[in-house]
């Protein structure tokens, strides 16, 4: 797989003589060249490259300055992994109110990417949690920003995908839990309609929902899978550190195990491994949030042409028939999915002006990339999801068009508006910068953009 510590689908060859990089050292402005902020690399497209400029990777020695245990107030580096600040807070009774299925991502990459978990229903997406933030821009020096100082770049920043500035220093607000352990409720269940059915009440009754499904099973079974939900139990681990990883994969197969018989032989073992009906038990919490985690270089597995992820999210009104869809389409395409996850958005609203997450349901679709037949696949499913009112998300992609994008986020204008102007990524020219711009008089000022 090329590459893949710069971008987690590895898909996107690096230039000649390797992508530059440098820690950052509170400059932004250099004479020609354009900068990216680069937290751990664990973006799948190319919102986290900068082929033609720099990548600006966190400072050595990134730390927590503080954590209040009344208050579950964290101060921080933006370089701090979450796999850090999990070790630091489980024990004092805290844990992380969103995190994503990884814990090797940078704070400041979460912020930046705007980042949810299965509990979003819940508790919204990982900038409602944001109280302030410190912000170096090339044109402006540092500034403090939260949602009553610099409110326009603490809204942008949030879901702004590293464009906005430099995030050096964040406070976060934490969430109070009985222990790290999570009490587990499985059901099986044997056709996508069943999941819709259920999908309501379940986010009703848990902290944590998300949905496994089988992209490869047919007729009366289309669409079967596991309805997975999770509490913190009362009692359980409160040390906050994961298991060491049960194994790795140390090199790229030349052709991917994740198709063809492969695939079909572990959705068939997979579904099966729940038994009818529902099931519980009390699992370690790294085990329910970053199963993937405890294979070291699982993306290897896709090949030596990487991965793309393709996630959407379609609104509730059109969410059944648009799922189905996206599903049949890739069977109808020979390409199955390996990792089908479904996940029912609530209607808590992000602060972030360019947030991926809104109210409606997200389907999350993971192929080997073999090349045009691949990118042909994911035009058709991004015309699907925009043609239902939906979305595209960005930080997973590494090739959809201008048009689909601004589909998707028709606000993108006001981010480019507050674009630190010695900032740009590889996305961000292959798309934004690829679409009209209103004239000087029509423009809306960014003090008014943002809300």
């Amino acid at each position: 797989m090329r590459d893949a510590g710069d971008n987690w689908g590895g898909t996107i060859a690096p230039p000649p003589g390797g992508r530059r990089r440098r820690p950052f050292d509170g400059r932004l402005a250099q004479a020609g060249e354009t900068m990216l902020p680069h937290g751990n690399g664990r973006s799948y497209g190319d919102s986290c490259l900068n082929d033609s400029g720099w990548l600006l990777t966190p400072a050595q020695g990134a730390r927590i300055h503080g954590f209040d245990a009344e208050t579950g107030l964290l101060d921080a580096d933006a370089g701090v992994l979450l796999r850090e600040v999990t070790e630091r807070i489980v024990p004092q009774g805290w844990f992380l109110p969103v995190t994503p299925g990884t814990q090797f991502v940078t704070l400041g990459g979460a912020l930046a990417n705007d980042i949810h978990g299965k509990n979003h229903h819940r508790r919204g997406t990982f900038g409602r949690w944001v109280e302030s933030f410190e912000l170096e821009r090339s044109n402006r020096g540092t500034l403090h920003c939260s949602a009553s100082e610099n409110a326009d770049l603490f809204h942008a920043t949030i879901g702004g995908m590293g464009l906005t500035g430099f995030v050096t220093r964040l406070r976060l607000r934490l969430m109070r839990v009985g222990s790290a352990s999570i009490l587990e409720t499985t059901q099986r269940f044997s056709r996508l309609s069943d999941y819709f059915e259920r999908a309501e009440a379940a986010d009703e009754r848990h902290e944590y929902a998300v949905a496994w499904i089988d992209s490869l099973a047919r007729g009366t079974s289309f669409g079967r899978g596991h309805l997975i939900c999770g509490d913190h139990a009362a009692e359980g681990d409160r040390t906050g550190r994961a298991r060491p990883p049960l194994a790795t994969v140390p090199w790229t197969p030349p052709v991917s195990p994740l198709r063809g018989l492969g695939l079909r032989a572990f959705n068939e073992l997979y579904f099966r491994k729940a038994r009818p009906g529902m099931s519980r038990r009390t699992v370690p919490f790294d085990g329910f949030f970053y199963p993937l985690d405890r294979i070291g270089g699982w993306n290897r597995l896709y090949g030596p042409r990487g991965l793309h992820q393709h996630q959407s999210l379609v609104p509730t009104r059109h969410a059944a028939e648009t799922v189905r869809a996206l599903m049949e389409t890739a069977l109808e395409a020979g390409q199955g999915s390996f990792l089908t996850v479904l996940k029912r958005f609530g209607a808590l609203q992000s602060p972030g002006l360019l947030s991926f997450p809104t109210e409606g349901y997200t389907l999350t679709l993971d192929f080997p990339h073999l090349g045009p037949r691949t990118e042909r696949l994911l035009d058709r499913l991004d015309a699907i999801v925009v043609a239902a009112g939906g979305r595209v998300n960005p930080y997973k992609d590494a090739r959809m068009a201008p048009a689909t994008f601004a589909a998707s986020f028709p606000r993108w204008r006001e981010l480019e508006a507050l674009r630190d102007p010695a900032l740009l990524s590889d996305f961000w020219r292959r798309t934004a910068l690829r679409l009209p711009l209103p004239s000087l008089d029509a423009a809306t000022p960014a003090s008014e953009s943002v809300c």
